[in-house]
């Protein structure tokens, strides 16, 4: 089934909704959560996209892979390879203060986007990797669906079953030993704590989510070039998502990915609709000053985000002896 122009560019628009979400999700595990600074996102996004677009694919002369692997081996692998690198990078990073912990993994995100895009052997460099399907494509043209609606749906499933398992984490014991460790770390040590196995897991868990972002922005894109993996759209949207929709709020995070998105998708049509001709080459700088002073705002007028962190529940005084 053909969609039309309006309901074509929902579907796209709703589709890239649920994958920044995503990455969003996986950033608040280690922000939100556990205060790590994380400004490698991109890199994270990177390594699965292309293990899920490896495992997938068909075989190819120009890149590593061909081993046709289902699209649920497929993302499965993306977050094993991701969570992966986020043990190493983890183990490295895990105890360095917030600065140098940035500094750590924006260093690290940028020599795997290099090694993406000079490693022909292994990704086709910047010539990209193509003949990435889209998954069940088959079952939902026999439901009467396009594949990107069918796309869009899978998106979704694995967005509620992430936020599903992340807002259960936020509430047991391990995720309230994370925001511990977050709001006081010497703290948290001195009770026993072991804050660095905390940290560690948490960064892991994160990376892992990142991975599945990847690997479904691979499967619903179809092509990828290491240009997507750009710390523009890698990273910089993604932080600015949560911290607009509220960091430390997995219902925040949801927000703040739908309103950015619409904001940065919407602005690209406002600004070739409204820009003369002379100034079209401006457009992409201009998008990202009108984010950049929408993120200033936010952090003037309510730094805590739309979304703010819900304090936990607490026993009133008297009654937590008290038995029914």
């Amino acid at each position: 089934m053909e969609l039309s122009g309006i309901a074509a560019y929902l579907v796209s628009f709703l589709t890239f909704v649920g994958i920044y979400a995503i990455l969003a999700l996986g950033l608040n595990m280690q922000w939100g959560f556990t205060g790590q600074f994380n400004i490698g996102i991109a890199g994270f996004f990177a390594v699965g996209a292309y293990a899920s677009a490896i495992l997938t694919v068909p075989d190819s002369p120009w890149h590593v892979g061909g081993f046709g692997a289902p699209f649920l081996v497929g993302i499965v692998g993306a977050m094993v390879v991701s969570g992966l690198f986020g043990l190493l990078i983890g183990w490295i990073t895990a105890r360095l203060r917030t600065d140098y912990l940035a500094i750590a993994t924006i260093g690290i995100a940028e020599t795997l986007r290099l090694i993406i895009a000079n490693e022909t052997w292994l990704t086709h460099g910047v010539r990209g990797m193509t003949n990435i399907e889209r998954p069940f494509a088959g079952f939902f043209e026999a439901l009467g669906l396009s594949s990107a609606v069918g796309m869009l749906i899978v998106v979704a499933a694995c967005l509620v079953a992430v936020y599903f398992l992340v807002e259960r984490a936020r509430q047991a014991p391990w995720g309230r030993v994370l925001r511990a460790i977050r709001d006081n770390e010497i703290a948290a040590e001195a009770v026993g704590k072991n804050v660095g196995r905390f940290r560690l897991e948490a960064f892991v868990v994160g990376s892992a989510i990142m991975g599945l972002g990847g690997a479904l922005y691979a499967h619903y894109f179809g092509f990828l070039s290491p240009e997507a993996f750009l710390p523009l759209y890698g990273t910089f949207l993604v932080w600015v998502m949560l911290i607009a929709g509220g960091s430390g709020n997995n219902k925040g995070a949801l927000l703040g990915a739908a309103l950015i998105w619409s904001i940065w998708s919407g602005s690209e049509f406002l600004m070739s609709a409204t820009l003369p001709d002379a100034w079209s080459g401006q457009a992409g700088p201009l998008r990202v000053i009108l984010i950049g002073v929408l993120l200033q705002v936010i952090l003037i007028a309510r730094p805590q985000g739309l979304l703010p962190e819900q304090a936990p529940k607490t026993v009133p005084f008297g009654k937590a002896g008290e038995r029914s």
